[in-house]
């Protein structure tokens, strides 16, 4: 009986009291001439009639405004609120509208969250944007206020202005790659290459820049034998130096920075990044792969790069289909790893 409809209880008790009333006013005033078996035909049939009457009224009174109700929602455009018939039992109706209420806080909750990480971009890419604009700019007026009239100034003020432009330019083609990567539209350009080679070769363009801080690229074995994998090349190769370059940065001096190459699975090899520099407290690990999210606040700037590499990384390896981890424990080290596709023949 918890499922009977609440206005069958209204009409019921509603005719049962008009029929009672009726009969007992046509027995007073038809005493004489009514039997009683004709009062209480009268009684069952003013029952009945008073019934369908009642109850078709309600029906039709509620489902006019439930229908206001479903129309009124329509608007925005749920779809899932206006599947099916317009229901008048206000125990499901309620079900609905908690659903659906429930619906549209989860939708404002998540646009609040997307609001937020717009802020946050447009702040973190002004504030990229602006310090080599204001660098370009102070070089560039100092110039025009006579320091061009130095042939020594001119010279290095233009070369500093440059490293500006060029830092703008940086930004600005890894804005571009990220997104074409996120939109799906960077064409990768898949072929079998030799991952020793490629880790090899960024180890040669990097020597430089570690030996600066006097850290040790190397491999964590000797690798006679080719391992095959099946990507872009490219930017497998752009993966394995953002890495690399972010071992050197946040790295230790005379520390390690050392790549190791294992198979998975018969058919795909992990590629290790590992170094044992100041390491990354676990509240960043979750957000480590955001646009401009960067776990130094103060420093790593000084260190220039955009703040996108390891965003760019995420969505390569993603675009390949793979899976890409960081392990990290402060004041030991850090280590990305990613996982790509082999191929078994020569």
């Amino acid at each position: 009986m918890s499922d009977f409809k609440k206005t069958y209880y209204f009409s019921i008790y509603s005719s049962l009291y008009i029929s009672v009333i009726l009969t007992a006013i046509v027995a007073v005033f038809c005493y004489s001439s009514i039997s009683i078996p004709a009062l209480l035909g009268f009684a069952v049939i003013t029952y009945i009639v008073c019934f369908v009457i009642i109850q078709f009224k309600i029906e039709k009174f509620i489902y006019q405004r439930v229908k206001k109700i479903y129309d009124d929602v329509s608007l925005l455009e749920d779809v899932s609120f206006n599947e099916g018939a317009v229901t008048t039992d206000i125990s499901s109706l309620t079900k609905e509208v908690e659903q659906f209420a429930k619906n549209k806080k989860i939708e404002i909750e998540t646009l609040k969250g997307r609001e937020q990480y717009r802020k946050d971009f447009v702040g973190n890419i002004a504030h990229e944007l602006k310090t080599p604009l204001f660098t370009v700019q102070s070089y560039i007026e100092t110039l025009l206020d006579g320091a061009s009239e130095d042939p020594k100034l001119l010279d290095k003020y233009l070369n500093r202005a440059n490293k500006g432009v060029d830092r703008l330019l940086y930004i600005v083609n890894d804005l571009d790659m990220i997104t074409k990567l996120e939109v799906g539209d960077l064409n990768l350009s898949f072929s079998k290459f030799n991952i020793v080679e490629v880790v090899q070769n960024v180890f040669d363009l990097l020597e430089m820049k570690a030996h600066k801080k006097n850290i040790t690229l190397t491999f964590d074995k000797i690798y006679t034998t080719p391992i095959l994998v099946h990507a872009d090349q490219e930017r497998i190769q752009q993966v394995i130096t953002n890495l690399v370059v972010n071992s050197i940065k946040y790295g230790s001096e005379n520390g390690t920075t050392e790549v190791s190459l294992e198979n998975l699975t018969p058919s795909k090899v992990i590629v290790r990044v590992t170094d044992n520099g100041k390491g990354i407290e676990p509240m960043h690990l979750p957000r480590l792969f955001e646009r401009f999210y960067r776990v130094d606040k103060s420093g790593s700037r000084d260190e220039g790069g955009s703040g996108l590499g390891l965003s760019i990384v995420k969505h390569i390896i993603e675009a390949h289909y793979e899976k890409i981890y960081v392990e990290s424990e402060v004041n030991i080290g850090s280590e990305f790893s990613f996982t790509l596709q082999k191929t078994q023949t020569p």
